[in-house]
């Protein structure tokens, strides 16, 4: 049932069907973490049906902006798939479920832990034994035991929790949360790749397997090198703002024109950038002859770094560096990166239609994925989902009489 190649004119649209095509995936995900994740599969070929409640994924409300009704924040994560509305709070509902993942490859969910056994289609217990090559990935704030099992986590409060809050921001902002939901998108990213874990495995052993992925592990890993510096030293990291706790010159300066990053990792490329600026004494400079040494005076770096890229033009300075190999970026706006020349070069901005996105970062050789179909309506594809899996005319209709399938939101 995997839609064809699209053949409206577009930008980033799947020339191929894709490195996963003939994958079945279930997504019974809501909100963020799990719609990213199987987004990223559906851009590379898999087919993804998307099963929403009877009130739908709530973050169709998450807006403005909005497009026929549905928020952009719903828009943004769930391209290429196919949507069914199916209340599974009732055993019919369920029957419906397990006629689905007749011939699934994966199923995803990040329903509250336990909810899944509660209905009596659990892992373990039931779709396990059904359904041995199944990948089930449940996604979820903090796992289902130890001291915080079965509580909610949203992306901002794991933020906090995590320690990641605390290393963003200064002295003067305190703990700062992250202006994207990383955590969320994070737990997203390492979701698809467990999937791809699990079904490599499943080339040798013929069976699926349970992924247990939380917002609290995959916040943590996030905490680099913050957690190494505190492994190694016993310190608590500090939030230092814009410059890298480990490395200087790493960090934000202003320009006549406008504010540029300079991310110097090395000690050739220190003393090229001070070449470039002509300071070529710098490196020499007792307080600066090493990283370590830079770190430790880096406020003294800073000063004069500050006086001598307070005379250019920062978007013209930090292309020359650049191109010099010197690290460097003008710091632009969402809506100047989404326009730049190389950002349409590279195909993140897709199009199809009316539907405008961020394209997939994933660059393939033979199989390019990428857009294939807008985001869907609410049960868009309820009645040629459920027809595709054996069900009959008579059969759709009774579904829908009664309320298992559902046409509008409740």
């Amino acid at each position: 049932m995997t839609d064809a190649l699209p053949t409206t004119e577009g930008k980033g649209l799947a020339l191929s069907p894709g490195a996963l095509a003939g994958l079945k995936v279930i997504d019974l995900t809501r909100v963020l973490g799990g719609p990213y994740c199987t987004m990223i599969l559906s851009d590379h070929g898999a087919e993804v049906i998307k099963i929403e409640p009877p009130q739908g994924d709530e973050v169709r409300d998450w807006g403005p902006p909005f497009h026929e009704g549905d928020a952009s924040y719903f828009i943004g994560v769930n391209r290429n798939k196919q949507s069914l509305a199916l209340d599974l709070s009732k055993p019919e509902g369920r029957a419906v479920l397990l006629r689905l993942l007749e011939g699934a490859d994966v199923l995803v969910e990040n329903y509250k832990p336990g909810s899944m056994e509660k209905w009596g289609i659990g892992y373990h217990e039931v779709l396990s034994k059904r359904f041995p090559r199944l990948v089930h990935c449940r996604v979820s704030g903090f796992g289902g035991d130890g001291p915080l099992g079965g509580l909610p986590g949203y992306d901002a409060v794991i933020q906090a929790m995590a320690g990641l809050m605390s290393i963003n921001g200064n002295d003067s902002t305190g703990p700062l949360r992250m202006g994207t939901p990383i955590v969320d998108l994070a737990t997203g990213l390492y979701s698809c790749i467990g999937i791809l874990m699990a079904l490599q495995e499943r080339q040798r052993s013929g069976l699926g397997q349970f992924l247990d992925m939380t917002l609290h592990d995959c916040g943590m890993a996030l905490l680099h090198p913050q957690a190494a510096n505190h492994f190694l030293n016993g310190k608590r990291p500090k939030a230092t703002g814009n410059p890298h706790p480990n490395i200087s010159p790493y960090s934000k300066y202003r320009t006549a024109t406008c504010e540029i990053f300079v991310a110097v990792g090395n000690e050739p490329t220190f003393k090229r950038f001070c070449e470039f600026l002509g300071l070529p004494d710098l490196p020499k400079d007792p307080r600066f002859l090493t990283n370590a040494l830079r770190v430790t005076n880096r406020a003294e770096l800073d000063a004069i770094l500050d006086e001598r890229l307070a005379q250019e033009d920062g978007h013209a300075l930090a292309d020359r560096l650049l191109r010099s190999g010197v690290p460097a970026g003008p710091v632009l706006n969402v809506d100047e990166t989404v326009a730049a020349a190389h950002t349409a070069h590279r195909q993140m901005v897709t199009e199809l239609g009316w539907y405008r996105g961020l394209g997939t970062p994933i660059k393939m050789s033979r199989t390019p994925g990428g857009t294939r179909s807008a985001p869907p309506r609410f049960n868009e594809h309820g009645a040629a989902i459920l027809a595709a899996h054996g069900f009959t005319e008579e059969q759709i209709a009774e579904l829908a009489a009664t309320g298992i399938v559902v046409d509008k939101r409740r």
